[in-house]
């Protein structure tokens, strides 16, 4: 999908840019899978705030995706392509052959009008999903199980794509995106292909003003506070911060803080990503 280059009609427009939405073939979601999402600003079950810097936004309605792609041997056809305004990807839009309609997500060179199918006996193509055992090594993939039956979790998101790069016995070796190496069950299953928009990471939103439209309130720097609102705050003018690293306003380490547990899915991680 192409991007559009705003003229610089005001000063929020210069240098604004956005999605053309050249693919997007429906502009009315499909009602049957839409469900109400309520906006909740940050905040958990207690009502204290965990996420920062979220609030208000543009109304929203949740889209039902399917991304176990359990209608093994049914081929669907798609119908169209549409905005999804919770993720960064566009998604598609498939009727089955028993009547059945589910959204997924759009890969990259996925048409109106292909057809697309499940199962160890799916064709190798974009948008078809097969068990990991029975795709070539080499191949791009996306939306990939971590846990057999659980759905995709895996590189969801706008021009995102994982490499199968060798089958081990019980397991494969898959490359995400973030360079790290990864061993799956080879009874799980992935989409073949790349996922589309891929465009999306060079938009400029170019205003602050659009921020809020996604529901992201301001950041405010710890340096521009007060020392008791902030570690980082005080002092005569701009002046360091004055700790061996930058913290929180509740003093937690900001930067090179071990954030990951040790959880049992470590023995699975064959090389580390890139910091």
């Amino acid at each position: 999908m192409a991007l559009k280059i705003y003229r610089p009609t005001s000063p929020g427009r210069r240098g604004m840019s956005g999605s053309t939405f050249e693919e997007i073939t429906k502009d009315k979601p499909e009602k049957s899978l839409l469900l109400p999402l309520k906006k909740k600003a940050g905040r958990n079950s207690q009502g204290r705030i965990t996420v920062r810097h979220r609030g208000s936004g543009a109304k929203r309605r949740l889209r039902i995706l399917d991304f176990k792609r359990d209608k093994i041997g049914v081929p669907g056809r798609v119908a169209a392509f549409e905005y999804d305004p919770n993720r960064s990807a566009n998604i598609a839009l498939i009727y089955y052959a028993d009547g059945e309609k589910r959204y997924i997500l759009a890969p990259l060179g996925l048409s109106v009008g292909d057809i697309i199918k499940s199962g160890s006996d799916a064709e190798v193509k974009p948008g078809n999903t097969l068990p990991l055992k029975q795709i070539p090594t080499g191949t791009l993939i996306h939306n990939i199980e971590m846990e057999t039956g659980r759905g995709g979790q895996l590189v969801r998101s706008a021009g995102g794509a994982a490499q199968l790069m060798v089958k081990e016995g019980r397991y494969a070796l898959v490359r995400l995106p973030s360079s790290e190496v990864r061993r799956i069950d080879s009874d799980c299953v992935a989409t073949i292909g790349q996922v589309g928009n891929i465009d999306h990471q060079g938009i400029s939103l170019g205003k602050a003003g659009r921020k809020r439209w996604l529901g992201w309130r301001p950041t405010v720097r710890g340096s521009a506070m007060s020392p008791r609102d902030h570690p980082h705050g005080g002092g005569e003018g701009r002046s360091p911060i004055g700790l061996p690293g930058p913290k929180t306003p509740w003093g937690k380490p900001a930067l090179g803080y071990k954030t990951r547990k040790s959880k049992a899915s470590d023995k699975m991680i064959i090389k580390r990503r890139v910091k």
